[in-house]
């Protein structure tokens, strides 16, 4: 009942992971780039550059409401080197609207790892922050094994750390507690809306059963998650699991050969069906059986989907030019907005606000446009631009940048209610104070305004 056809993604992926600008960019890169998947460091000569691509002023549009500096807490920016290879090396988010949570990467010594794992040890620093003053109320240090992601806010000021197979609930006071110990390395998390679920990729071998204490695989629960390009033969050591977050009870485990993006709400999850053409459905299937069409999403390349709230989902789309699109749907299958950015972007990022009313998306700007003859170094990014969109009406409502460039995200974070955004820019973390957001509405909106 459950077999449907979803969509692969990369093992670390950083935050909602929306493709590259196009495929002939993700072939250049590809072509270009070192086993380790950072910039090429000897670089040959260069094309000619194409006419420079819009980029941004360093000027918000608004000025921040209050800064807390970042060089008294420890913090410093990650050296060239990390551009391109897609480490997490920090994460920002609210607790609540008075109250920051700032983690990052301590200049250090790499530590092996002696367990003969494949990640290597690195220490975190937490802090709390108290708003507006930036005051520390809590700080912790904490090792993690690898380079991905490594934090998840949850919306009742708990979070979830990842380590190795470990999952750990933790609070304002920094103290964590074990929560899920799943059978091999967890490679990815992600929640629906509510936050009553969990979807979880772990690598399983097949011949590792699990152990007492550890998350199980029941065959109740079983399901075929079919991936779109994947062999059908092919090994499937990636376990994909949803699991209720208050009791840990799995409600659904099948195996793939890779990490599998699962977008849900609290009803069901979403998949792509193609139609006719460039023409694909939008379709949700219920946990408790049955499906229904949202719409339809005209797009030349599979596009990839995320909920911005339990009634709102955002789909990543190309255009018939080979640019992308952000389309704004709500799950009555009324179409919100649409928005083409005017230049290509580069690795971009969504943060949604916790009550949906607004996103934030980064991408990075470079000095000239990304093309198959033009490809992307790392001396060609200049930036990273940090846009905050009303989930509403997909009008803008805050416009800036974010230094030092993290191509994996965790330096900008928004509210409860929406209403603060903070941004890691210029040695200070800067919060901007904004009016309300619209609320949701099933009636279409106008085209945002840019």
């Amino acid at each position: 009942m459950m077999k449907r056809l979803l969509q692969a993604r990369s093992g670390r992926r950083a935050g909602l992971a929306l493709l590259l600008a196009s495929l002939p960019l993700c072939a250049a890169l590809a072509a270009r780039a070192q086993d380790n998947g950072s910039f090429p460091q000897s670089q040959p000569a260069k094309p000619k550059k194409h006419a420079l691509a819009e980029r941004p002023t360093d000027k918000p549009s608004q000025p921040p409401a209050f800064t807390v500096p970042v060089a008294p807490l420890g913090f410093t920016a990650p050296g060239a080197l990390y551009l391109g290879q897609r480490n997490a090396l920090a994460s920002l988010d609210f607790l609540d609207e008075n109250r920051l949570l700032f983690t990052f990467r301590v200049p250090g010594l790499m530590h092996r790892d002696a367990s003969g794992g494949d990640g290597e040890e690195r220490q975190i620093r937490a802090v709390v922050l108290r708003l507006p003053a930036g005051t520390i109320e809590a700080e912790a240090l904490w090792s993690v094994h690898d380079r991905g992601r490594y934090l998840w806010m949850l919306k009742d000021g708990h979070f979830l750390l990842r380590d190795r197979d470990d999952l750990s609930l933790g609070d304002a006071s920094l103290e964590l507690k074990p929560f899920l110990r799943f059978p091999g390395p967890v490679l990815w998390l992600e929640l629906d809306p509510t936050q009553q679920f969990l979807v979880t990729d772990s690598h399983e071998p097949s011949a590792a059963p699990p152990k007492p204490g550890q998350v199980q695989s029941p065959a109740t629960a079983a399901a075929d998650l079919t991936v779109d390009g994947q062999p059908a033969a092919a090994q499937q050591d990636t376990v994909v699991r949803i699991l209720r977050r208050d009791s840990g009870k799995v409600m659904l485990v099948s195996r793939s050969r890779s990490t599998v993006h699962l977008p849900i709400n609290s009803d069901g999850y979403l998949e792509s069906l193609r139609a006719n053409g460039v023409q694909w459905l939008v379709n949700l299937n219920y946990f408790g059986g049955g499906s229904t069409v949202l719409g339809r999403v005209d797009s030349t390349c599979s596009p990839t989907f995320d909920f911005i709230s339990q009634k709102e989902l955002l789909v990543d789309a190309c255009n018939p030019a080979g640019g992308r699109k952000l389309v704004a749907m709500a799950t009555s299958g009324r179409r919100l907005w649409e928005d083409s950015p005017s230049a290509m972007p580069i690795w971009p990022l969504v943060t949604m606000a916790p009550d949906g009313s607004r996103l934030i998306r980064e991408t990075l700007t470079a000095n000239h446009a990304i093309s198959a003859s033009s490809p992307l170094y790392g001396e060609d990014i200049k930036g990273q631009l940090v846009e905050v969109l009303d989930a509403a009406d997909g009008q803008l409502a805050l416009k800036t940048m974010a230094s030092p460039v993290l191509d994996a995200g965790g330096n900008v974070a928004i509210s409860p209610s929406g209403r603060r955004v903070a941004v890691v820019n210029a040695g200070a973390i800067q919060i901007f104070e904004l009016p309300a957001p619209p609320p949701l509405s099933d009636a279409p909106a106008n085209p945002p305004a840019r």
